[in-house]
């Protein structure tokens, strides 16, 4: 099995961006949506960037529908990489004022789509990077919900020239079949590598990087 890049999401204190940077994470992510438990501010980011010397390249915003203003914050404020999650349905003029603020290279599109729905393919335009995240009808990830790793197969397979982010409660104990049977190339661990909302397990990191063969 080929290694996917791992991102570790839900940062909130730098000891753990430090210990997941060491395990060999490719990204982290950094949670704005002020409804999250696992959210931090602007600034706060800022002081975990430096206690932890965390490269720009591996900065994820995350934020759920934000207006185009304070995504272009978050652009001013040291991030690389954005993470929007959104309803499926949202007026796609707004999905295309996020593609102009950041760039499609560096927008991670992640469509809450309930277990009925296809892949929007009509989305294929405003990025290069897609995460699909375990469905919950009352929140926007976080929720340690399994996504549909079959039907991640069968997007990956229709849309090659993107990247596909694996999400949704991935763990140490089933992150490896996850991959065998979705193809994922990318991968996101939160909940699944927790003791607490934002409290990082360094055992529970270090078995998922071990079960990839990351380490």
């Amino acid at each position: 099995m080929n290694v996917p890049k791992i991102k570790v999401c839900g940062i909130t204190r730098p000891g753990d961006a430090e210990f997941a940077l060491a395990e060999g994470a490719d990204f982290l992510g950094f949670i704005l949506y002020e409804k999250s438990p696992r959210q931090v501010t602007l600034s706060e980011a800022h002081a975990l960037f430096a206690d932890a010397e965390v490269p720009e390249g591996k900065r994820v915003a995350v934020d759920v529908n934000p207006d185009p203003d304070r995504l272009a914050r978050w652009k001013n404020g040291g991030f690389s990489l954005f993470q929007l999650h959104f309803p499926y349905d949202l007026p796609r003029d707004r999905i295309a004022e996020w593609a102009q603020v950041v760039g499609s290279e560096n927008l991670w599109l992640a469509p809450k789509l309930p277990t009925d729905q296809p892949f929007p393919e009509d989305l294929a335009v405003f990025a290069s990077s897609f995460l699909v995240d375990g469905y919950s009808p009352d929140a926007y990830g976080g929720t340690g919900q399994p996504a549909d790793w079959t039907r991640f197969a069968e997007w990956k397979s229709l849309w090659p020239d993107k990247e596909w982010i694996l999400a949704g409660g991935l763990s140490p104990e089933n992150v490896s079949r996850a991959v065998a049977i979705s193809g994922a190339g990318r991968v996101d661990a939160n909940s699944g590598v927790e003791s607490a909302p934002g409290i990082k397990d360094s055992a529970k990191v270090r078995a998922f990087f071990a079960s990839l063969g990351a380490t």
